[in-house]
């Protein structure tokens, strides 16, 4: 590797790296450094595997400090060889940490200078540009309420630190929100930068002024989704050397949920309420309101109702092809005997053309009329919007038309509905394996990608036979074949591989109970027996237990029978999805120590309750999930399809996985300390049970 550094004239920085980890190194002066030879062991693999323009994937477990074993590397490569890291992260929490604890810090401790910032879709910020046009034509685009909040915008224009969303109190009204944020052709160096005529007399818009810190910074700080929105936009064949950036590096952290994240962002995704939004930011026929109502187009705004109509006919129909379809399947299964629903949240859309796309003609008809104006327009600015408008009528038009056709190879198709009166229907189009996209735009890329998170393997090897209720249980070793089943869900096959473990002391920290016999949930005998596991695990730790669930309908039904005991005993549980946001519930949560906290699916990962607050998990039910979102199913079935096991390679892998992130919130730091109680004897009975218990940490683990 030295070789490598010192070919290329420039020093390697992997010696570097060890002696800042090291026992004596410049983070040793900190007062609560800690060596972790874990952390060294990350750091090195990272620094070689940038030096050596490779790829790899790491897994480093809970409290190896994994955002400087990945920072401290990056931060002197991207300095020593003029590049830009680009680090990508799943949750709020994790940015934050990294923009306001861990990068100021290296900042005073680290020996070079270097720059960073976080990176926010554009949309996020204030154009100042746009806000003083609107201003000036408030009377034809907005009704009185919109007015009002359009000057609360202005007021706050004067006091916000960097212009964006996150820095508001209350959120503004989207669609005056619509009209002065920053927008693509609409705000940009030439209109709002501060050599523009608008710059020089007011200054730089915030987005310009974010765009300009963006340029220089050598770390950049985003999200996933906003990673694979930029991504998606890019042109592959002129990508070049980078990957959003010309000399860039990718950091995932939080890399196990990347998969899911570029799915929903690869494919399609366009809802009747975002129709409706597009075409009134147009021209709103209630209030006459738009921008080709400062305009003064009646013949284009015409056009406009009439989309309008056949937006609401074309979702009319579709919400009636959907029930008529489940209707169909209901019946089907009655006649089998079995029971069926009649009611959907997610259909999956098995054939093309299920409407008609009575959504087509009118859109032309709308972009062949707007073009007409771009050209007759008075005045650039009035062509630049218009031609945005028709840049998201066309996207509109052309998502429905992809739906609909239901041509693209490997996709997978559905439509679900949402809102309080599930009136909100979206069209949703997604390729059902990731990992070819990810192999050629990440993995492809002469750029190195690292992904790093506490939860990515497997046991390497499934046993074949249960576990004996009589002999004591210890997981099994681990070795880097485990992260093989996570490089091939994201096409990194061919990245260097790394298990780091982690420094706590499990055997010492943490405690797993199994029940030894639980009933089938069939049962009649299922719901006492549960309530009967729960109250005892509680009784063990006084409350300060998660209890997380694979069914919210289980779920509220449990959290109603134990009110009684709950009382009883003088614990709050808090329980999803009672109308608390997230957030809230696990504040109260963290400052209630002794409540019970009833989860589903977001609680079983990404949630970092540290001390005394969270002493016992409890997992009702190993997370295998029902395939019956379609794109879980359409997974299934193309395993199937070339003659594989689809249990064995995609169902118990993303069960285990799901299963270590849930026992994973335990154990947060090397002061904590609890039990994990699992309600599912197949860890016992099951051939694969082992799996489980093989996946978590070395602790003891008694069955009761």
């Amino acid at each position: 590797m030295d070789e490598i550094a010192e070919s290329s004239g420039t020093p390697s920085v992997v010696p570097e790296v060890e002696r800042i980890f090291s026992e004596t190194g410049i983070l040793s002066r900190s007062s609560n450094f800690e060596y972790r030879p874990q952390q060294q062991q990350m750091g090195r693999a990272v620094a070689t595997a940038l030096e050596s323009g490779s790829h790899l994937i790491v897994e480093a477990g809970t409290g190896v400090g994994k955002s400087l074993g990945y920072l401290i590397p990056s931060i002197l490569y991207a300095v020593s060889r003029k590049k830009k890291a680009v680090v990508s992260t799943h949750t709020i929490n994790l940015q934050e940490q990294l923009i306001d604890k861990d990068l100021p810090m290296l900042e005073k401790a680290l020996p070079v200078g270097f720059r960073y910032t976080m990176l926010k879709g554009r949309r996020n910020y204030l154009c100042t540009r746009r806000l003083h046009k609107a201003m000036g034509q408030a009377p034809q685009l907005f009704t009185s309420p919109e007015e009002a909040e359009l000057r609360r915008i202005f007021e706050w224009s004067k006091e916000t630190k960097d212009g964006s969303l996150s820095d508001f109190d209350t959120e503004p009204n989207h669609r005056v929100w619509a009209e002065v944020c920053s927008e693509r052709g609409l705000c940009s160096p030439k209109l709002c930068g501060p050599a523009s005529e608008f710059g020089k007399q007011f200054g730089p818009c915030f987005y310009q002024q974010a765009r300009a810190r963006i340029l220089v910074a050598d770390v950049l700080v985003l999200n996933h989704t906003l990673f694979f929105t930029q991504l998606g936009t890019m042109d592959e064949e002129t990508a070049g050397d980078g990957i959003l950036f010309k000399n860039d590096f990718v950091i995932f952290d939080e890399a196990h949920t990347v998969e899911a994240v570029a799915s929903k962002h690869i494919g399609i995704a366009v809802s009747n309420s975002q129709a409706r939004f597009a075409l009134h930011r147009l021209y709103n026929p209630q209030t006459r309101k738009g921008l080709l109502g400062s305009m003064a187009h009646t013949k284009v705004a015409s056009l406009v109702e009439e989309c309008l109509d056949q937006a609401q006919v074309f979702f009319n129909q579709l919400e009636a092809a959907c029930d008529d379809i489940v209707e169909r399947q209901a019946a089907a299964e009655r006649k089998r005997g079995g029971q069926a629903y009649s009611s959907w949240n997610e259909l999956r859309i098995r054939k093309p053309d299920i409407v008609k796309d009575s959504l087509h003609q009118p859109l032309t008809s709308l972009r062949e009329a707007i073009s007409d104006l771009i050209k007759q327009a008075e005045n650039k600015e009035s062509a630049t919007e218009l031609m945005e408008a028709n840049t998201r009528i066309l996207e509109l038009r052309d998502s429905v038309s992809f739906f609909l056709r239901h041509d693209a190879p490997g996709f997978v198709y559905w439509v679900d509905r949402a809102g309080k009166q599930q009136t909100i229907f979206t069209l949703n189009a997604a390729p059902i394996d990731v990992a070819e996209y990810l192999r050629r735009r990440l993995f492809g890329s002469r750029s190195s990608v690292i992904m790093t998170s506490a939860t990515l393997s497997i046991a390497a090897g499934v046993t074949a036979q249960p576990v004996s209720r009589t002999a004591p249980v210890r997981p099994g070793p681990k070795s880097d074949a485990g992260l093989d089943y996570f490089a091939r869900r994201v096409g990194g096959e061919r990245s260097t591989k790394l298990q780091v473990g982690s420094p706590f002391d499990y055997e010492r920290q943490m405690k797993v109970f199994v029940t030894a016999k639980m009933p089938d949930p069939r049962e009649p005998e299922y719901n006492r027996a549960i309530l009967h596991w729960i109250e005892h695990f509680i009784r063990k730790t006084h409350g300060k237990a998660f209890v997380l669930f694979t069914n919210m309908k289980l779920m509220h039904q449990v959290a109603q029978d134990m009110e009684p005991t709950f009382n009883e005993l003088g614990i709050n549980c808090f329980v999803q999805g009672t109308g608390t946001p997230r957030s809230i519930m696990l504040e109260k949560f963290k400052d209630d120590v002794h409540s019970v906290l009833f989860g589903a699916e977001s609680f079983w990962q990404g949630v970092d309750v540290p001390g005394e607050a969270l002493s016992n998990v409890i997992i009702t039910r190993l997370p295998f999930a029902v395939p019956d979102h379609p794109l879980i199913e359409a997974r299934v079935e193309q395993i199937e399809a070339r003659g594989g096991n689809s249990f064995r390679e995609f169902s118990l892998p993303e069960a285990i996985l799901k299963f270590r992130q849930g026992v994973g919130r335990l154990i947060r730091t090397k002061s904590d300390s609890g039990i994990v109680a699992i309600l599912d004897n197949r860890v016992l009975t099951k051939a694969y049970g082992k799996a489980f218990l093989e996946s978590i940490p070395n602790c003891p683990v008694e069955i009761v």
